[in-house]
């Protein structure tokens, strides 16, 4: 199965208490579409770069299996561009610098070799560029993941709504879950998010793990624990990048998949953070993959007298 990922390729400077960077690549289409060619999925980007994006990164990108055809390159523009500052828990962050540069126009392009994926994931953007996308497909994908945050349910309400309507996944944190549905119970929040359109929600939690949602069924799995965690950015974008893929391989999308499409995409997560920006996820490979899935099993498998 083919995934096309429409989302952010960017440039971030990150610091953190172990250190700080330059300009380094970032962005969510960037980890997501990494992380599925640790599990050698095709994957696609549709985006757009400044005239000062390297051409070694796209490159990168092409050489590790993943379609750059869609990534629009703006010769007299700038590439989006963010830096932040976290705190010492790494749980929180402040905001530097924002420069949404040529992202600010994004009109995404889908090139005709990505118009058969059968997995879209759409990260977060715009909802009316999201609603966009599926407009411009030749046909609905037999999947369709969402990502989206608070800053969308704070400006562009309606057009979220309309976007929500018509996923099969969702995939936000457990803030953006209250801020979405009104209540507080993740439970009671996971519900009503259905209620508007999702069919499966995927709930993160950041470094206690994440919650898998559907038809009345909840699945829970924790974070796997790290003796060092460096840089927490793009953990969330390389989780649902772990998860789309995963589907992807086994070319299915029920429930008992998805359960463990999760356990990869928290697996996948946790390469990301034990280096800053995308430095680690481009090393992995798919026997460091499997070992860690292996520590996942040995962590929450056990036997217990009832």
């Amino acid at each position: 199965m083919k995934l096309l990922v429409v989302g952010s390729v960017a440039f971030d400077a990150i610091e953190t208490p172990f250190g700080k960077t330059d300009k380094i690549l970032g962005g969510a289409a960037t980890y997501i579409t990494l992380a599925s060619s640790v599990l050698k999925i095709p994957s696609g980007i549709v985006s757009v770069v400044g005239g000062d994006f390297p051409k070694s990164d796209l490159d990168m990108l092409q050489n590790r299996g993943i379609n750059i055809e869609g990534i629009e390159v703006i010769s007299d523009g700038k590439t989006f561009f963010w830096s932040g500052k976290y705190r010492n828990d790494l749980n929180t962050r402040d905001t530097l610098v924002t420069e949404v540069n040529v992202l600010e126009n994004f009109d995404p392009k889908i090139p005709d070799s990505m118009q058969d994926a059968q997995i879209l994931l759409l990260g977060n953007l715009h909802p009316g560029v999201q609603l966009s996308v599926l407009e411009k497909m030749n046909r609905r994908p037999d999947l369709v993941i969402l990502d989206t945050m608070n800053f969308w349910m704070d400006t562009a309400w309606d057009t979220l709504m309309q976007m929500i309507a018509r996923t099969d996944v969702i995939t936000i944190n457990d803030e953006e879950a209250r801020q979405l549905s009104g209540e507080y119970s993740l439970v009671k929040a996971a519900k009503k998010i259905q209620e508007m359109g999702p069919d499966f929600v995927i709930i993160k939690k950041g470094e206690h793990g994440a919650l898998l949602f559907n038809e009345g069924r909840i699945f829970a799995i924790p974070a796997l624990p790290l003796e060092e965690v460096f840089d927490p950015t793009g953990a969330g974008d390389t989780f649902a990048g772990g998860f789309a893929s995963y589907l992807a391989k086994k070319e299915d999308f029920g429930f008992e998949t998805m359960k463990s499409a999760l356990i990869y995409g928290s697996a996948m997560a946790s390469f990301t953070v034990e280096k800053f920006g995308t430095e680690k996820l481009q090393e992995v490979t798919e026997g460091e993959m499997i070992a860690r899935i292996k520590n996942f099993k040995e962590l929450t498998t056990f036997e217990v007298e009832v």
